[in-house]
């Protein structure tokens, strides 16, 4: 069957998966925090079990082993390397997170994430924000702030910042594109979501205060431990690049997944440094972070139910008009034929909200040609909408972009009180959907 004619109801699994983030941590607490991996699985055997009796057990294996082989395994891989080596960098000293100097570790956080993706930026700062903040009442708002801006806007000016960027990358878009055409508009988002953070911080400080006792003493001077680290944090980006330079013929059939010499190589690298991490950190080092494995195990369950659940979304997406979206991808072409860059940043971030951010971005990379040469000069507004959208509104969601729930996890395991799905949305809702209409007046009309 091809996914044209693939209907709707194939997407009830997804739409499940998502309610279920959404919902059970409110409704069911102590049974999601139990059996939310469990949940997962139901809703991934809920769509493969039906494909496989009714269209047979071969297409299901060939699309399970895609989605792990192909797209689940490089992701979690790079994911936890990420995670792990950033939880091996002990930032000594108490910063005392006052509102200049949250700011300030937010912009430090936005800059890094276009050096070392939104991941390694989140897990390298995120911690020590957190023990900065930890004589607070309340700072969930900082939490909130930092998905905002660096696990999401800090990523968008280099293919090493977001997932989307970097399948452009490979696609023949320039490495410098990006940091050309859409900085502008990195700045006004990041300098003014910056700006507003500082206000509501400062709000919250002098309403609020401190604890009358700091949980963490105060150290003779900032430093590092388990700084090795920092080398292995180089060689992650190294894979990454390696992985989008190298071109080979090279291909390899696993469990019927076809996967590439570069890309086996990076993996195995990323799986190398995240044992070598292990390895050469002391365990003090990962006390005096907090280290466990419980944020690392959650996210790899969400996701895992994630990718396997987003399949027939994802087919009938890239279906095109002719698909159960034709409407969605028909409404970003004006009437007389030419690409509308508004339509296509809204359209690209609001399936990023959604879905996974980097095969939207492909689908509406394609949907406007899938030329790059053609993209970066004539139709330069369109793949900067596309871009802007796909790295931009995945903010909007816990789910938009894996950092997100990356943070929201790592926040509750230190005692955060995370606002849930829907109360993270109002945030989003109100502070970034104001910014991004302002944006498409300004750079998408």
């Amino acid at each position: 069957m091809s996914a044209a004619t693939l209907p709707l109801p194939w997407g009830i699994p997804f739409a499940g998966m998502l309610l279920s983030i959404a919902l059970l941590p409110l409704l069911a607490p102590v049974f999601w925090h139990h059996h939310f991996g469990k949940v997962a699985a139901g809703w991934a055997l809920l769509f493969l079990l039906p494909f496989a009796a009714i269209h047979g057990p071969g297409a299901a294996a060939a699309g399970f082993a895609h989605a792990l082989v192909g797209e689940y395994m490089p992701f979690i891989l790079l994911l936890t390397a990420l995670y792990t080596v950033a939880g091996g960098i002990f930032i000594r000293g108490n910063l005392h997170g006052s509102p200049a100097r949250n700011t300030a570790m937010l912009a430090i956080g936005a800059a890094l994430a276009s050096l070392m993706g939104t991941t390694g930026a989140s897990m390298l700062m995120l911690r020590p924000l957190i023990r900065a903040n930890d004589n607070r009442a309340h700072c969930a708002h900082v939490m909130v702030f930092f998905i905002f801006i660096v696990a999401n806007a800090g990523g968008s000016l280099t293919p090493l910042g977001d997932p989307p960027l970097f399948l452009g990358f490979l696609k023949g878009v320039d490495f410098f594109w990006t940091l050309r055409h859409i900085f502008p508009g990195t700045l006004f988002l990041v300098g003014v979501l910056l700006a507003l953070f500082f206000a509501i911080d400062a709000w919250h400080y002098r309403r609020e205060g401190v604890l009358p006792q700091d949980p963490t003493p105060d150290a003779p001077r900032l430093g590092f431990d388990g700084a090795a680290n920092f080398w292995l944090l180089g060689a992650i980006v190294a894979l990454v690049l390696l992985s989008g330079f190298w071109r080979s013929p090279v291909v390899f059939h696993i469990a019927g997944a076809e996967v590439g010499l570069p890309g086996l190589v990076r993996d195995a690298g990323l799986l190398a440094v995240t044992l070598a991490s292990l390895r050469i950190t002391p365990a003090g080092v990962h006390a005096d972070n907090q280290f466990s494995w419980g944020p690392m195990q959650e996210v790899a369950k969400l996701f895992a139910g994630i990718f396997l659940t987003i399949i027939p979304v994802i087919a009938m997406l890239r279906a095109g008009v002719d698909g159960p979206f034709g409407a969605i991808v028909s409404a970003v072409t004006r009437p007389d034929g030419q690409p509308d860059p508004a339509m296509y940043f809204w359209a690209a971030g609001a399936l990023s909200s959604l879905l996974d951010n980097a095969p939207t971005y492909l689908v509406f990379f394609n949907t406007a040609g899938g030329d790059p040469h053609t993209l970066m000069t004539t139709l330069a507004p369109t793949l900067t909408a596309i871009s802007a959208g796909a790295v931009f509104m995945g903010a909007n969601t816990y789910i938009g972009n894996a950092p997100n729930m990356m943070v929201k996890a790592v926040a509750e395991d230190c005692g955060i009180r995370m606002p849930g799905f829907f109360g993270y949305m109002a945030w989003s809702g109100c502070v970034l959907v104001p910014l991004f209409i302002a944006m498409t007046f300004i750079w998408f009309r």
